[in-house]
């Protein structure tokens, strides 16, 4: 069981408003979190000398900010668990491509401890721990496509169709604080509801102030936007247009243009982690 494959999924917002800012300075947002059928991949060993450690180096990720380390460290913390572990990842999710990848490693890490080390503990706590690593974390362990509230730790689960992208993350870093702290960043967008969604009255917040600092993101817009509506997910910097079936997704994906990083996949609104437990 220990060297078992743990999936990590990408995830994308398939919108995000910014409607407000606390006075703790965190900003309240509205967003519809659906996974992919893409992503990580982690393996765990169970290590009896209590030593949370990884494997390998991961690049661009130094070890003082691995959230998989940090959530094993966390987990260990709140259950007192004398047992460590040994992580080793496959980073296959762009870095800072707004895709979720280091919430979502954190994620796995934490539900697969929680079996491995035999904590049992329900995905309320393991969330409760989860967003002390991240927003992004608690949907990510609860597995299903969510709409989101509050920093995005207040999920409701919902069924947005599933539906084939091209997602494309060029070549650039969009550093998050950074845009958060964009004086251009809307943050009074009026809140909506979901006929709002699926009817197209959303947009991403993020998509002006990228745009306005990031002439690659301008350009992958642009690019995907002649195929249909592109969207930016998170702050950037990745960017997704949908199809209607993946042999037009990846007929787009072959016309990329050199030098473009992209990929095809799928949404689910079922995480392959949750499928992984079953």
């Amino acid at each position: 069981m220990t060297n078992r494959t743990w999936p990590a999924p990408a995830k994308l917002n398939l919108f995000l408003h910014i409607t407000g800012r606390r006075a703790d300075g965190f900003h309240e947002l509205q967003t519809v979190f659906q996974f992919l059928d893409f992503g990580d991949e982690l393996r765990i060993e169970v290590a009896s000398d209590g030593a949370v450690r990884r494997s390998a180096d991961v690049v661009g990720v130094a070890e003082t900010a691995d959230l998989t380390l940090r959530a094993a460290r966390a987990l260990r913390g709140r259950t007192g668990c004398t047992l460590g572990c040994t992580i080793t990842l496959d980073k296959r999710i762009p870095l800072g491509g707004g895709l979720g990848g280091g919430s979502s490693d954190a994620a796995t890490v934490l539900v697969a401890l929680n079996q491995l080390w035999r904590l049992h503990l329900p995905p309320d706590e393991l969330a409760s721990i989860g967003v002390t690593l991240g927003a992004d974390v608690p949907v990510f362990v609860r597995g299903r496509a969510a709409w989101a509230e509050g920093i995005g730790e207040k999920l409701t689960p919902v069924e947005p169709p599933q539906q084939h992208y091209l997602v494309i993350t060029p070549d650039c870093a969009v550093d998050t604080r950074a845009m958060y702290a964009a004086p251009d960043l809307p943050r009074a967008t009026p809140r909506v509801s979901w006929d709002d969604f699926t009817t197209g009255r959303t947009r991403n917040d993020f998509e002006a102030p990228v745009r306005a600092r990031h002439p690659a993101v301008a350009a992958a817009l642009d690019w995907a936007g002649s195929y249909g509506r592109a969207r930016l997910s998170g702050s950037g910097a990745s960017v997704f247009v949908d199809f209607a079936d993946d042999a037009s997704a990846r007929e787009a994906h072959a016309t990329l243009p050199r030098g473009w990083r992209g990929f095809v996949a799928r949404g689910l609104n079922r995480s392959p982690l949750l499928e992984g437990l079953a």
